[in-house]
């Protein structure tokens, strides 16, 4: 049955049979342009395909998904938009496991991005949250529950970003961004492990770091150190680096964001 009609099963559009609806079995990527170029396309492609070699999906050539990119945003003339795309391990009826000659399905989508320039400047609030998700948050799947309760939750709380916080007490990342922390002009964020996204805008604030001189620790925090830092700030392909000005309901440094956070975001820039 889709919703009130019924269908004998072999009339059922193979869309309705996806393995990334029944079991979230896929992968995914998010890409963002500046100005007409997208941006460390490279890097996003190359961990689009280390996701899909963990999780077993093949036949997918990189070339073609590239291609695929470049053609849809040629086609959407948006100055600076967000690509998504995702791959899943095909369409087929449910069973856990699948037919290994099932083909792979793919989808793409691009849209224009708003202009956060009020939230860079004024900055955000976070919370922190109970790390539910499943143990190889390193690669990009489609299981995304656990985020979205996240998330849920913080916005309830007025805020925009749901900090994971894991069975040892330590953060590990945002629920849809990573997460840093700066302590005495030094940068600070989880080091990157199975629990860890090894998310490619982390990679370009570590780079905007040390070209500045400033320090850079991969090392855990407690929530408890995090509300102590000088600074916090997110860092996500959509947004880049955005400023936490709260931290489960209290002020981070004056409550605005800070200069060092500024230099990093001036020095990203540079980047794009």
């Amino acid at each position: 049955m889709i919703d009130e009609k019924i269908v004998p099963a072999g009339q059922v559009d193979p869309a309705y049979l996806d393995r990334g609806i029944f079991f979230g079995d896929g992968v995914y990527e998010v890409v963002r342009s500046y100005n007409g170029k997208i941006f460390a396309l490279d890097e996003h492609l190359r961990r689009f395909a280390a996701s899909l070699a963990a999780v077993g999906i093949a036949k997918v050539d990189s070339d073609i998904v590239r291609k695929r990119v470049l053609q849809a945003f040629s086609d959407a003339q948006i100055p600076n938009a967000k690509i998504y795309f995702h791959v899943t391990r095909g369409s087929q009826p449910r069973n856990h496991l699948p037919d290994a000659n099932v083909p792979p399905n793919f989808f793409l989508t691009v849209s224009e991005l708003d202009d956060d320039a009020d939230v860079k400047r004024n900055g955000i609030a976070v919370s922190t949250h109970p790390d539910w998700r499943w143990k190889r948050c390193d690669i990009k799947s489609l299981n995304l529950l656990p985020n979205v309760l996240a998330r849920m939750d913080a916005a309830k709380k007025g805020c925009d970003e749901a900090i994971f916080v894991d069975d040892n007490g330590l953060i590990t990342e945002g629920a849809g961004s990573a997460f840093f922390a700066i302590f005495d002009q030094a940068l600070r964020t989880s080091p990157l492990t199975a629990n860890i996204l090894p998310s490619i805008t982390r990679e370009f604030v570590i780079k905007a770091a040390r070209n500045i001189g400033m320090l850079v620790q991969a090392e855990s925090f407690t929530p408890t150190e995090a509300a102590k830092a000088d600074e916090l700030f997110i860092a996500v392909t959509t947004k880049d680096i955005v400023p936490v000005v709260r931290f489960d309901d209290k002020p981070i440094g004056q409550a605005k964001p800070g200069n060092s956070t500024k230099r990093l975001a001036e020095e990203f820039r540079s980047f794009t």
